[in-house]
């Protein structure tokens, strides 16, 4: 084989099958993962203020909250700790793209899952 024929050889071409994938520069990465980190660290302020309302609440009317609404406003505050987590983990060897989606996706499933439990809550869970 000569040097004239490595040029005139077709170029391979890279697929997603043999593993290869286009990566998110380091910088973008960060920057993704910071701000859609502050969205999802608004989550868990928000449902820290639920679990700080609601059983100030419930003292404020000499009742208790029983245990399935502790863990109702428990889970309420690592949900979204855990959604970002599993969307940093998934999107990381991926494009900016996925990434972001990976992040938009956690979001919207962490919103759904905060109003069932609020709702949840409202529904089954009696304060007294």
């Amino acid at each position: 084989m000569t040097a004239s024929d490595d040029l005139n050889a077709a170029p391979t071409v890279r697929s997603d099958s043999d593993g290869t994938r286009p990566r998110t520069p380091l910088w973008l990465a960060v920057t993704l993962a910071v701000l859609f980190g502050l969205f999802y660290a608004y989550d868990v302020f928000e449902a820290l203020g639920n679990l700080i309302g609601i059983s100030d609440f419930a003292n404020q009317l000499d009742a208790s909250i029983n245990g399935f609404g502790w863990v109702l406003l428990v889970l309420g505050l690592v949900l979204p700790l855990v959604l970002f987590a599993i969307a940093f983990s998934l999107g990381r060897n991926r494009g900016p793209l996925a990434q972001i989606a990976f992040y938009a996706v956690g979001l919207g499933l962490s919103a759904v899952l905060s109003l069932d439990i609020i709702a949840a809550f409202a529904r089954w869970i009696p304060i007294g």
